[in-house]
């Protein structure tokens, strides 16, 4: 198997942006993208477009504008884990040497709101009132209360540092810190949630070169480009929202997440353990899920997410920084395009380009996905 590195990443900023079409920010992301890795678009070999709301042969009407090159141009639509699967499936094609060099991005223009229940669900299902994106955050939450005496004011203080960290983003949506009282006192949207506990769907793009490493050496300094460890994908061996672990109903044993799953292959093809990452950017589409991530990440034991946010674990100058991008929360969340905006951070923090956000001199980085049903991207990136 042939060492796939990251040459070059671009993104376009997420936010909403009235009347620009999601061809021309994606477009911007893909040409950031290949000046970054000094790759002409003639030499690109396929091309995997990641979205979920945009609409179909997305990536052919994106790419069209650089030329018809006759190039496979494949979309993928995962959810929320559609920017990691690209990834995937990318790193598998130069690894198996199908193809040497490839561009993987994301795009989404998402409705206002929270997303629609009849997007998420079968018809009986909305009807009977289980589809609901803050029901099941919330019902989330509440388990972890219960189980391992999380509070709402170890929630409150993710998204302080969140917000804390996006301040220095460019790229978010949200650039003011927030005090401890204000995300306290915000509305409850889903009991124990409150309104600025949660990200915002939004609108962006983003997008990376993966090539070889020898070829990448044609284009540019390899030094600059870390290594794609590990790319995986697991879907969930039940049903529901599994963020975190759920019950068998008829052992009453718990069941492991698709998170935990897909974490575990990474570490193992990788071959590395948690411990040895330097940052992690993970999906926090609500506070409370940040500190069941950590977990569910094995960044620490079950019930002991609370107690990393306590100690500042999780803060840029801490133990194991997590989204020192200031995370969905602050960046909001095109679920296209949120996966590979992970990735261009992790890219950017390795080389040491994050600017104020910069996590002192990592050498292994993390992104990691979860969307609706249960699939789950995990991305190890390495100097």
């Amino acid at each position: 198997m042939r060492e796939t590195v990251m040459a070059g990443v671009g993104m376009h900023p997420f936010g909403r942006f009235e009347g620009k079409p999601y061809t021309q920010m994606a477009l911007e992301a893909v040409l950031m993208a290949l000046k970054d890795a000094n790759v002409p678009w003639k030499d690109v070999q396929a091309a995997y477009c990641s979205s979920v709301f945009c609409p179909a042969t997305s990536g052919l009407k994106i790419l069209t504008p650089l030329g018809l090159t006759g190039i496979p141009i494949t979309n993928v639509e995962a959810a929320c884990a559609s920017g990691g699967s690209s990834i995937m499936i990318a790193q598998q094609a130069i690894a198996t040497g199908l193809y040497d060099v490839v561009l993987a991005l994301g795009v989404d223009k998402m409705p206002r709101g929270f997303i629609s229940p009849e997007a998420l669900g079968e018809k009986w299902q909305v009807l009977a009132g289980m589809v609901s994106g803050p029901m099941n955050f919330a019902l989330n939450a509440r388990r972890h209360m219960y189980e391992y005496g999380t509070t709402v004011e170890q929630m409150a203080k993710v998204s302080v540092k969140a917000h804390k960290n996006g301040v220095f983003n460019p790229y978010a949506m949200y650039r003011k810190e927030l005090s401890f009282e204000e995300i306290m006192n915000s509305q409850v949207v889903a009991d124990p949630i409150r309104r600025l506990m949660f990200c915002a769907p939004n609108e962006g793009a983003a997008a990376a070169v993966l090539c070889s490493r020898d070829v990448a050496k044609k284009y540019t300094d390899v030094r600059r480009c870390p290594e794609v460890a590990s790319a995986v994908v697991k879907t969930a061996a039940y049903p529901g929202f599994p963020v975190m672990p759920y019950y068998s109903f008829s052992t009453r044993k718990k069941l492991v997440s698709p998170v935990k799953l897909a974490a575990r292959e990474a570490y193992e093809k990788a071959g590395i353990g948690p411990k040895d990452l330097d940052v992690v950017e993970l999906q926090d589409t609500d506070a409370a899920s940040e500190i069941n991530l950590y977990e569910q990440l094995d960044l620490c034991n079950e019930g002991e997410g609370g107690r990393l946010v306590d100690e500042g674990a999780t803060e840029i100058s801490g133990s194991i920084p997590v989204n020192p991008s200031g995370g969905l929360l602050c960046k909001g969340e095109p679920v296209g395009a949120s996966g590979l905006g992970q990735v261009a951070e992790i890219v950017w923090q390795l080389r040491g380009e994050a600017g104020k956000r910069q996590v002192a001199k990592p050498k292994v980085g993390m992104s990691q996905v979860v969307g609706n049903g249960g699939i789950c991207a995990v991305v190890i990136l390495k100097n």
